[in-house]
């Protein structure tokens, strides 16, 4: 699998979710592979969650912020 960093960018986060799909559906995946990889998934929806929570604070606080106008 790819990187277990937590500062991996939403986009590529995204796609090894989306790669991690596309091996479920396929039928692709071991029952060793399958545990690693539902493990992997958790840890990516995290990241991202964490990455849009983060984005819809900061775009809230510039939006409620008048001082700039």
């Amino acid at each position: 699998m790819a990187k277990k960093s937590k500062e991996i960018p939403y986009s590529e986060a995204i796609g090894e979710l989306e790669q991690i799909l596309a091996r479920l559906r396929s039928g692709q995946l071991g029952i060793n592979e399958l545990t690693e990889s539902v493990k992997r998934a958790k840890e990516l929806i995290a990241i991202c969650r964490s990455q849009l929570v983060a984005t819809r604070e900061e775009l809230e606080k510039i939006i409620n912020d008048n001082t700039t106008l």
